[in-house]
């Protein structure tokens, strides 16, 4: 399985890339995966909170391919421990998933357009982070994931 990892609009925060940017060197050890950052909208003041969904939700649609299985990283998805998420993902490679497209949306969420096509919704936490912190929260779990499944020292219960 490889993995899509597509975020919207870049982070600011430098402490907050490299904490991103030591799990995705991590990450290749143990599964094929993609961050693509999809740019900031310009001359937003300008629009309304819908028309900035529907704007990101199209670059979004754009970046994922029809076969893959898109999981959205939204506050009413499915919670799950950090064993039952490497479960979870065991299933979907024993499924034969080929390519899993996690989105991470703007400050705004995403648009019915990408509610309608995604196939999964997952929840972090019942508590609100901003969508740049969000994004060294899953690199870190994706790599705790698959440090489960591969019985190493990393996760500890």
């Amino acid at each position: 399985m490889k993995i899509e990892l597509v975020v919207v609009g870049k982070t600011v925060e430098p402490y907050l890339n490299e904490g991103v940017a030591i799990y995705l060197k991590r990450l290749p050890h143990y599964i094929s995966i993609n961050y693509t950052v999809i740019p900031d909208l310009k001359q937003t003041k300008k629009l309304s909170e819908a028309q900035i969904k529907k704007a990101e939700g199209d670059l979004i649609l754009k970046q994922v391919e029809k076969a893959d299985l898109l999981v959205l990283l939204d506050e009413r998805g499915k919670q799950f421990t950090s064993k039952k998420l490497a479960n979870h993902m065991q299933q979907k490679m024993n499924a034969g998933v080929r390519t899993m497209a996690i989105v991470i949306g703007g400050a705004y969420g995403f648009s019915d357009e990408v509610y309608a096509v995604a196939k999964e919704k997952w929840s972090l936490s019942g508590l609100t982070f901003s969508h740049q912190m969000v994004r060294l929260f899953i690199v870190e779990q994706l790599y705790r994931v698959f440090t489960i499944l591969k019985g190493e020292p990393y996760h500890h219960e």
